[in-house]
C-alpha cells in the first residue's frame, strides 16, 4: 500500500513529532496526552518512548555516545517505519545532540518531520525527578547524564517549543494540534 493511500484512507496525514528535552521535562507526558486527543479524533497513531525501546529493542545498548547514536539510529528507524504506514508517529526520547535528531529528520520527507522541544528549566526537571536519577547523577554514581555530566545541544530551529515550567500540559496540546492542522496534517476542526 502506497503512503498516499494510507493518508487518504486515515483522513490525515502522517508525520513524525520528535519530542526532545531533558529527563523529566515532560516530554511523554505530553505525548500521551496528546496521543489520546488524537486517538479520540480518530487519528491513527504510534507511541514510541525511550524507556520502552531501552528495555526492549535498544536494551543492548548503554549510554557511551556510540550508544547514545545507536539507540536514536534505531529510534529513528522504527518511526521511519511507522509514518510508512501512515501513522502519526510520537517519538519522545532525550535525544541530546544536535546530529543524531538531524539524522531522524532526514528519514521523512520535508514538513513531515516535527522537531518539538520540550523546554524545562534544569531545576525544575531535578525538582520532578522522581526516579532519583538527577541526585544519582550530581553525586556521580551515573556517568553521561544529559544535562548534568553530559551535554544537551538545545534545538535551534524545533518547529515548535513548548515550556513546561510556565504552560500546562493542556495548552501545549492545544498548541500542537494547531500547529498540525496549520500544517495540513491534521483537518481543521
Amino acid at each position: 500500500m502506497s503512503l498516499a493511500a494510507r493518508e487518504e484512507r486515515n483522513g490525515h496525514k502522517a508525520a513524525v513529532l520528535w519530542f526532545t528535552g531533558l529527563s523529566g521535562s515532560g516530554k511523554s507526558t505530553i505525548a500521551k496526552k496528546l496521543e489520546q486527543r488524537l486517538f479520540n479524533d480518530g487519528v491513527k497513531t504510534m507511541f514510541l518512548d525511550g524507556d520502552n525501546l531501552r528495555h526492549g529493542l535498544n536494551g543492548d545498548l548503554g549510554f557511551s555516545s556510540a550508544d547514545r547514536q545507536e539507540n536514536i539510529r534505531r529510534a529513528g528507524e522504527v518511526a521511519k517505519l511507522s509514518f510508512a504506514h501512515g501513522n502519526v508517529t510520537l517519538s519522545c526520547f532525550i535525544s541530546p545532540f544536535t546530529a543524531d535528531r538531524r539524522f531522524a529528520r532526514g528519514l521523512v520527507p520535508d514538513g513531515r518531520f516535527l522537531e518539538i522541544y520540550v523546554k524545562c528549566d534544569l531545576e525544575v526537571v531535578k525538582r520532578r525527578d522522581t526516579k532519583g536519577l538527577y541526585a544519582k547523577a550530581l553525586a556521580g554514581e551515573i556517568d553521561n547524564f544529559t544535562g548534568i555530566s553530559s551535554p544537551y545541544e538545545e534545538p535551534i530551529n524545533a518547529e515548535i517549543v513548548v515550556e513546561t515550567d510556565i504552560q500546562s500540559v493542556d495548552e501545549i496540546v492545544e498548541q500542537i494540534i494547531t500547529s498540525l492542522q496549520e500544517r495540513g496534517i491534521l483537518l481543521a476542526a
